[in-house]
C-alpha cells in the first residue's frame, strides 16, 4: 500500500472548515483533559495520604454540662474511667478537638523566644495542638519514635477558666514539625516557646499524624500538650479493636446519655465520617472534572465521527471511481484513516501548547504544582487513539463502497 499524504492534506485544505472545527475540539479536549487529570490525580493523593492515626477504628463523643451543679473535673474522670473498661476498647481520651474534622485549636510554636517578633515565621496549619493525657497517643495509634510519653503526674488539670490557662512545662510533637522547627540537629530536649515566649521542653516525637486542619499545606506541625480540657464541652476520642467500632459506638452512647443528668450528649460520630466530610470539596471537584472531562472527549469523538461519515457521503463517487481504477478496500480506509489523523494531529499541536498555558497559569494564580509532562504525553496518545477509533467505522464504510454503484451516482 502506497499511500501519499499530499492529496490527502490538499483535499483537507479545500474543505477546510469542517476540519479546523474538529481540530479545536480536539485542542480544547486535550487542554481540558490533561489538566483535569492532574487536578483530580492530586485530590485523590491527598484523600489518600496516611494520617498515621487508626481512623478506621476511632470514634468520637462530643458531651456539655448545662446544670448548675455540673462539675467538669469529676465528669471527666467518671467519663474516661467507662470508656477505658468497655470491653473492645483499645483505649480513650478526652481532648480539645477531633483531628480531620477541620476545626480545631491552633497556637504556633517557635525555637525562640519573642514569637513572630523573633524572626520566626508560622506558616498555615502550623502548631495545631491537642491537650491530651497518657493515654492520647494509644487512643490516636500514633507511634511514638524518640522520647518517652507522658507521665500521669504530669497531666494537668482541666483549667476552671480560659484565663487560668497556663502554657504546658513539656510538649510531644510530630516529626515533620519538629524537623521543621529544628532542621540543624536532634529537636529532644531542646525547648520551645509559644506566643507568649513561655518555654516548653519537647519529651516526645511521634512518626507522624494530620491534625485537625488536614488540607492546609503542612497538616502535621502538630503537638501534644499534657492537659485536660477546659469545660463544660468535653470531647473524647475512643479507639476500639478492628471490627468493634459500631457495637461500642452504640453501647457507649446509651450508656453516656443517661449516666449524668447534669450534661447533654451533643453527637456521636466516627473520625471516618470527619475525614469524608473534610475531603468532600476535593471530592466533589474531582467528580465534576472527571464529569466535564468525559463529555468534552464524547463531543471529540463525536466531531471525529461527524466529519468522516460527512466526508465519505460526499466523495462516494470519487471513491468509486478509486476503487475502478485499482484501488483496494484498505486503500480506501488508510486514505481517510490518514486524513483523520491530519485533522488529529493538527488539534494535538495546538492542544500540547494550550494545556502547558493552562497549567502554567493555574500553577502561578493557585499556587498548584507545575503539570507533569508525563499526563500531557498520556493525553496525546489517549486522544490520538480515540480519533483513529472515531475515524475506524466510517472509514471501512467507505471501503465498501461498490464502484459499480459510486460511478452511477449523481
Amino acid at each position: 500500500m502506497n499511500l501519499n499524504i499530499r492529496p490527502v492534506f490538499s483535499a483537507l485544505l479545500r474543505n477546510r472548515t469542517g476540519a479546523i472545527l474538529v481540530a479545536m475540539q480536539i485542542a480544547i479536549a486535550l487542554a481540558v483533559l490533561v489538566n483535569a487529570v492532574y487536578i483530580v490525580k492530586q485530590r485523590v493523593d491527598r484523600i489518600g495520604r496516611p494520617t498515621g492515626m487508626d481512623v478506621e477504628n476511632i470514634f468520637a463523643i462530643s458531651s456539655s454540662g448545662f446544670a448548675q451543679g455540673y462539675d467538669h473535673r469529676a465528669t471527666l474522670r467518671d467519663d474516661l474511667a467507662y470508656l477505658r473498661s468497655v470491653p473492645g476498647v483499645v483505649d480513650a481520651v478526652a481532648t480539645t478537638s477531633v483531628p480531620l474534622s477541620g476545626g480545631g485549636n491552633g497556637s504556633f510554636l517557635s525555637p525562640r523566644p519573642g514569637g513572630m517578633h523573633s524572626g520566626f515565621t508560622a506558616q498555615q496549619g502550623d502548631g495545631n495542638y491537642f491537650e491530651i493525657d497518657e493515654h492520647g497517643l494509644q487512643t490516636l495509634g500514633v507511634r511514638l519514635i524518640a522520647g518517652r510519653n507522658f507521665r500521669p503526674d504530669e497531666i494537668a488539670p482541666a483549667p476552671l477558666s480560659l484565663a487560668h490557662t497556663e502554657f504546658a512545662p513539656s510538649v510531644i510533637i510530630t516529626q515533620a514539625y519538629a524537623r521543621y522547627l529544628f532542621p540543624d540537629g536532634n529537636p529532644l530536649g531542646r525547648t520551645v516557646y509559644d506566643y507568649l515566649s513561655r518555654p516548653a521542653r519537647i519529651i516526645g516525637i511521634i512518626d507522624h499524624m494530620h491534625g485537625a486542619w488536614p488540607t492546609v499545606d503542612h497538616p502535621d506541625r502538630v503537638y501534644f500538650l499534657p492537659r485536660m480540657a477546659y469545660g463544660p464541652r468535653a470531647t473524647y476520642l475512643v479507639r476500639t479493636e478492628p471490627g468493634e467500632l459500631n457495637r461500642v459506638m452504640a453501647q457507649v452512647e446509651q450508656h453516656m446519655g443517661t449516666s449524668n443528668s447534669d450534661r447533654v450528649i451533643n453527637w456521636v460520630r466516627t473520625l471516618s465520617s470527619f475525614k469524608a466530610d473534610t475531603y468532600m470539596s476535593d471530592r466533589n471537584m474531582g467528580t465534576f472534572l472527571v464529569t466535564v472531562t468525559s463529555l468534552l472527549l464524547a463531543i471529540a469523538s463525536l466531531g471525529i465521527f461527524g466529519l468522516a461519515t460527512f466526508n465519505v457521503n460526499t466523495r462516494t463517487k470519487q471513491i468509486g471511481t478509486r476503487r475502478a481504477v485499482g484501488a483496494r478496500r484498505r486503500d480506501i480506509v488508510a486514505y481517510f484513516m490518514v486524513e483523520n489523523w491530519l485533522i488529529t494531529t493538527a488539534g494535538i499541536v495546538v492542544g500540547c501548547a494550550m494545556a502547558l498555558g493552562v497549567g502554567y497559569w493555574l500553577s502561578h494564580q493557585y499556587a498548584m504544582p507545575r503539570l507533569d509532562l508525563y499526563f500531557l504525553v498520556g493525553g496525546v496518545l489517549g486522544l490520538w487513539g480515540l480519533g483513529l477509533l472515531a475515524a475506524w467505522q466510517p472509514a471501512r464504510r467507505a471501503a465498501t463502497i461498490s464502484p459499480a454503484v459510486a460511478t452511477r451516482t449523481v
